[in-house]
């Protein structure tokens, strides 16, 4: 069984996306042979807004999803630190850099993304790297 950590907004297209995109989210979410990792910079890029603005149904798709994760990256000094480390090596964005070492913390085989397969986080090294959009 694969273990996956989604990024925000892998999560965000299964919850309120439409069309390909949004099914290809949600086919991840339900597939069996998955089992789920994730940080509470997950949590921080999908519930507050969604809980501000009453998205009753957006709110229950992360909580579930939350509860279904059997393991969770331990935000720590370290964590921010080695993050810094990968964004200055790849040129990636902070919140990416969160993530892909958030993953590899939790041990996880992938990191599913809605970001193109031509951003900096698939220069990352640590962590496979999939994105939901087709090349």
């Amino acid at each position: 069984m694969a273990r996956t950590y989604v990024d925000s907004g892998m999560l965000i297209w299964a919850a309120r996306g439409v069309g390909d995109l949004a099914l290809r989210a949600m086919g991840i979410l339900d597939d069996p042979e998955r089992s789920f990792a994730s940080s509470l910079f997950v949590k921080l890029e999908t519930l507050p807004k969604s809980e501000h603005f009453r998205r009753r149904r957006d709110v229950e798709l992360y909580e579930s999803y939350f509860g279904s994760c059997v393991e969770w990256a331990r935000v720590t000094e370290a964590l921010a630190h080695s993050a810094l480390e990968e964004a200055r090596r790849h040129d990636l964005a902070a919140m990416d850099a969160l993530h892909i070492v958030s993953a590899w913390i939790a041990e996880a085989d992938e990191i599913v993304t809605s970001e193109k397969a031509t951003q900096p986080i698939h220069r990352t090294d640590r962590v496979h790297v999939v994105s939901l959009r087709p090349a």
